[in-house]
């Protein structure tokens, strides 16, 4: 479904701000997973986690664009891993990699990518020990540490998993938000929180706004230009 003056399957919609983002997580877009996804023209995917790294795989690779994501509570766990001329290495031995092939995993990170400055937490609040998941002290360690990677510079998009405490998170203990990305969100200055983990069961969940910081629940596919706080096309 889009909304008007949105994209829709059938014909590509443009407006001159650039850069155009997909931005996906949670449940697969069945019409995005079929030769159909080469109608879209977009300059990056950002990904927020819980989906099928073969599905991330498949449209970098036909949209030809880069991927930058973040895992979620039912990702396998990606820590360790770096790379070395191409080469996966995990504890500094050559290992498989099991993410999604040529994909960046922002988690903790901050990356520059066609244009746009990224910072990555990933993860859930604890609830069974599963992989990516991560007490609130935990999870606020690792966006102080996030933080001083961005060096006081602000950056365009917070590519979350979990929502903040309080801005479209659930009530129920696994899918209520992390308090730290308050604070996070304060420090970095984004333009956009783009989250996923709380499924909204078929209904478009209105954007919400902190500190200046327009935050949306990704869950399925969007796309949208990311210099614009107001702008939106939904699939």
């Amino acid at each position: 479904m889009s909304p008007p003056g949105g994209h829709h399957f059938g014909g590509v919609l443009r407006t001159d701000a650039p850069p155009r983002i997909l931005a996906v997580s949670d449940e697969v877009e069945e019409a995005l997973w079929t030769d159909r996804v080469t109608d879209l023209s977009v300059d990056l995917i950002l990904a927020a986690g819980d989906l099928p790294f073969d599905y991330l795989d498949f449209l970098a690779s036909a949209l030809d664009r880069p991927l930058v994501f973040v895992p979620g509570n039912h990702d396998p766990d990606l820590s360790g891993f770096g790379f070395r001329n191409g080469l996966p290495l995990r504890a500094g031995f050559p290992a498989r990699w099991p993410g999604p092939p040529g994909g960046v995993n922002a988690d903790g990170r901050v990356v520059e990518i066609a244009g746009v400055r990224v910072a990555g937490l990933g993860g859930s609040p604890c609830y069974n020990g599963g992989p990516n998941q991560w007490t609130e002290s935990e999870q606020s360690r690792r966006a102080r540490r996030l933080v001083r990677r961005a060096r006081g510079e602000p950056v365009d998009v917070l590519l979350t998993h979990t929502p903040p405490r309080g801005v479209g998170d659930g009530t129920d203990p696994p899918h209520q938000g992390f308090d730290c990305l308050r604070h996070t969100v304060r420090r970095l200055r984004p333009r956009w929180l783009l989250h996923g983990h709380v499924h909204p069961y078929g209904k478009r969940p209105p954007d919400h706004h902190l500190d200046g910081t327009r935050v949306r629940n990704i869950v399925g596919a969007h796309v949208f230009h990311i210099g614009s706080r107001a702008g939106t096309e939904a699939l």
